[in-house]
């Protein structure tokens, strides 16, 4: 049994070492072509920087709600557009044939829609934009944000890293605590009037949770690093474009897969996250596990649809 045990450790550290020595050299290749890539357009990128901050004159507070507000909500609204036609046309199929809860919002209630649409709008005008103007000076006192130089590639993915870490703890522990009965009840069942939700509905919710979920989880990362503004631009665009993405109600090819965050719409008390990391360690994630969602919980290489390849199993008749 000791021989067995000391056979299985080798094979194992064998297995693990080789695995970590492959891993790391397919990232260190991948960054290093990445970084090439960088390297080439590099200039043209610098280049262009300059030329815009130097046609706003270097006025920095024009240059971060441009950045920080602007880029990111085009990024949301065109996105959501597109979606918002398939919601209420049913076209294109290519579209709406990718549905994640069949039957349901086919097509979605325009009454419904128009009420998130001006509940959205409020919270990007009047909390979202208003929380930026403390964030500009603490952004101006660390100094980095309105450099003439670009960061790097290899920084900029070394903050995208911690941005993403940082979001998933603030995000997934307001998350529950909005889910406490008290505070579910005056302010997160707003956003749960949705248990189909669609793209738009991502930041459908009351003031106090868009301040403590959607929008201090999204800024910290940038403030703790000192980030430039292009760095903030695009994580800002891509939170909005990520959350959209989780909250549109279809499993689309090739695209970040909805079916954790639909299932938490659908159950209440599962999936909390955004990574699903904290999700496991805490064991809320248990019930999701168990259902073909889970299977379907992947990035979609194919144009069939999942709900297709791994359909609901049959109820069993009473």
């Amino acid at each position: 049994q000791e021989e067995k045990l000391w056979d299985a450790m080798k094979i194992t550290a064998c297995v693990l070492g080789t695995g970590l020595l492959l891993f790391t050299a397919l990232v260190n290749s991948v960054s290093w072509y990445a970084q090439n890539i960088w390297d080439t357009s590099g200039h043209f990128w610098q280049t262009t920087w300059l030329k815009f901050y130097y046609l706003f004159e270097g006025k920095e507070w024009t240059i971060f709600l441009l950045g920080a507000a602007l880029v990111p909500g085009l990024a949301f609204w065109c996105f959501n557009g597109i979606l918002m036609v398939a919601d209420v046309t049913g076209k294109p199929t290519f579209i709406t044939r990718y549905r994640i809860q069949l039957g349901k919002n086919d097509p979605v209630d325009t009454t419904k829609l128009r009420q998130a649409i001006y509940t959205v709008l409020c919270n990007q005008f009047f909390v979202s934009l208003p929380m930026l103007l403390p964030m500009f000076y603490i952004m101006k006192w660390r100094g980095n944000t309105f450099s003439k130089e670009l960061p790097t590639f290899h920084w900029f993915l070394v903050e995208l890293s911690i941005f993403t870490l940082i979001e998933e703890i603030l995000f997934y522990y307001t998350h529950r605590l909005v889910h406490l009965p008290l505070l579910y009840k005056h302010i997160h069942k707003k956003h749960h009037e949705w248990t189909a939700p669609i793209g738009v509905v991502s930041i459908y919710a009351h003031p106090v949770e868009h301040i403590l979920s959607n929008t201090l989880p999204v800024m910290t990362g940038p403030m703790i690093m000192g980030s430039h503004i292009v760095s903030i631009a695009v994580w800002f665009s891509l939170a909005f474009v990520t959350t959209s993405i989780s909250h549109c109600g279809y499993h689309l090819p090739f695209l970040p897969s909805p079916e954790f965050h639909d299932f938490h719409h659908l159950k209440f008390n599962q999936c909390y996250g955004v990574l699903g990391v904290l999700d496991y360690l805490h064991g809320t994630d248990t019930v999701f596990r168990q259902t073909k969602a889970y299977e379907r919980h992947r990035v979609l290489l194919s144009f069939t649809p999942l709900s297709e390849s791994i359909p609901e199993s049959p109820k069993r008749a009473e």
